[in-house]
């Protein structure tokens, strides 16, 4: 009962922070183009839109389980990503406060690998997963042997 329940509030958690992401993005989408524009990313714009409609892709995912473990896992590498791109090494001789921002991102990186694991639990999910090859070739396998 402790373990779904914690298993929930972490999926509540991991939502809530793309969500705010998300709602932020929508209302001022051009201050996060402007954002992407100052690493000197090409296309910001598009670029905005993309990550505002991946993050709330992720919301979906994390608050019904659909597709949890491969969410999770596109998420940690797109978390990984903003943490070098926004606050990396190169930004911590100016402003060592972005040396704790980049370790927040690490530490967020390492909840997502920890739920791509362990997967949603078994309560409110809708379980839906990709049919990877490599889970068909053992699953297969297994019902030869």
């Amino acid at each position: 009962m402790l373990g779904t329940l914690a298993i929930f509030v972490a999926r509540l958690l991991f939502s809530g922070a793309f969500l705010v992401a998300v709602v932020m993005k929508f209302l001022s989408i051009g201050d996060t183009a402007a954002a992407i524009a100052s690493i000197g990313f090409p296309a910001p714009l598009f670029f905005a839109w993309a990550s505002a409609f991946f993050e709330f892709g992720l919301v979906l995912a994390f608050l019904t389980g659909a597709f949890f473990t491969e969410a999770a896992v596109l998420a940690a590498a797109y978390v990984l990503f903003l943490g070098f791109a926004f606050y990396g090494p190169a930004t911590w001789p100016g402003n060592p406060v972005q040396m704790g921002l980049f370790i927040n991102h690490l530490t967020f990186i390492a909840g997502l690998l920890f739920a791509a694991v362990h997967g949603p639990g078994r309560t409110m999910v809708l379980g839906w997963t990709v049919p990877w090859p490599a889970a068909r070739r053992s699953a297969s396998a297994t019902r030869a042997d």
